[in-house]
């Protein structure tokens, strides 16, 4: 494992490229750029405040900044699997000139992803100061603690999603149904105690996306480190997706190019 992540370092270079590459075709021309990115969850979260602070009788200005930010998550973590099922086919005439590792190509999607999930990051604290006035600073370095994780744990999954795709091409459009089931049961839009209090709490106990909202809402919204349990959970779907990655990669590593 070592001497393969040390190969994937070597060729930084080229998989850096990729992502640079990767933005600029997407933005070329654009008149806002990168700030399209951001203009969907921000829209959806305008909207979505409006429609139900008065149903969680929440206030605008607590609601809106903890939607977003839920928002922004969700897009990250959902992207980072819908994203991957193509980092393989995307990458096809390197992958049969090039023998580089293959982690590199979900790396190169999740990187991607990184740069507009910062971004957005950005907008929640400028939101939140704008609405909530300079209160309690938000706590950056549990949130900085917490990147690496959620990085690595995009990765896997990116990695993962590649490999299902490659053998199994409807798999986005079954991901993109689970997913859909999945933001109704994850408290994106509502706070998780409101679904606590009701008899699917138990809900929240085994939804895998729930650690990873409080890794990022709990630093930025509430200005405090997330419990401990959402770190322990978060840290054990990390290194479950992570082995199940490595395991897969190094039994289709050299599969992969005769299913594209």
């Amino acid at each position: 494992m070592l001497d393969y992540a040390v190969s994937v370092w070597k060729c930084r270079n080229f998989w850096l490229s990729l992502v640079v590459n990767d933005l600029h075709l997407r933005y070329r021309r654009s008149v806002l750029g990168i700030g399209w990115s951001l203009l969907h969850p921000l829209a959806t979260s305008l909207v979505l405040g409006a429609a139900f602070h008065e149903i969680f009788h929440q206030p605008v200005r607590e609601y809106l900044p903890y939607l977003f930010c839920g928002l922004s998550c969700w897009t990250y973590l959902t992207g980072a699997a819908s994203s991957g099922c193509h980092t393989y086919i995307q990458a096809e005439s390197y992958i049969r000139q090039h023998p580089l590792p293959l982690a590199v190509y979900p790396l190169r999607t999740i990187l991607g992803l990184m740069i507009h999930f910062l971004i957005a990051l950005v907008l929640v604290v400028i939101l939140s100061l704008s609405l909530r006035g300079v209160g309690k600073a938000p706590d950056l370095l549990s949130l900085a603690l917490a990147l690496p994780v959620l990085l690595a744990f995009g990765w896997a999954a990116a990695a993962l999603a590649g490999f299902v795709n490659v053998v199994f091409r409807d798999t986005q459009h079954v991901l993109d149904v689970v997913f859909q089931i999945l933001f109704y049961l994850t408290p994106i839009i509502y706070p998780a105690a409101s679904l606590a209090s009701t008899r699917f709490g138990w809900v929240l106990a085994v939804n895998p996306v729930t650690p990873f909202l409080d890794l990022v809402r709990e630093p930025l919204i509430d200005c405090r480190p997330a419990p401990l349990a959402s770190w322990y959970a978060a840290t054990l779907i990390t290194l479950a997706a992570a082995a199940a990655a490595a395991a897969t990669m190094n039994w289709q590593q050299r599969r992969v190019v005769y299913y594209l």
